[in-house]
């Protein structure tokens, strides 16, 4: 959601749960898919970084990154990583960084929350009289 004064929240979290076990549901929008997920594989938390990492490349670029004509081709661009940064619009070198340590099919190698918060796009970019709870 963006409201009138451009701030910007993330909603919608119908299928959320907060576990501290591995998950098996595979549940969610194709594009948004981990590899993990896609391959029926247990999965954690890094599911939500790695769908961070799809949230910011659309918010870029206008698209998700694997999408595909069909279902079974982003399966397959996911499940490789076939991660393109198009020429246009122009991102930063530091955005693009972010992305690409968000968008690891090895989950226990995603950047972690507090690594995340540390990136140095997120630190430039980032209100910090904002908060995550409001």
């Amino acid at each position: 959601m963006v409201f009138l004064q451009g701030r910007l929240k993330i909603a919608d979290f119908g299928w959320a749960v907060q576990s501290n076990s591995k998950r098996n549901t595979m549940c969610g929008t194709i594009d948004y898919l981990a590899p993990e997920m896609v391959e029926k594989k247990e999965h954690d938390h890094a599911v939500d970084n790695w769908t961070l990492g799809i949230l910011c490349y659309e918010f870029l670029y206008g698209v998700p990154p694997f999408e595909a004509e069909d279902e079974y081709v982003t399966f397959r661009r996911i499940m490789k990583v076939d991660l393109k940064f198009p020429s246009e619009p122009h991102i930063s070198a530091e955005a693009k960084d972010l992305i690409s340590k968000l968008l690891v099919k090895d989950s226990s190698k995603r950047l972690s929350l507090h690594k995340i918060l540390m990136h140095p796009w997120i630190v430039q970019n980032a209100d910090p009289s904002g908060s995550c709870f409001e």
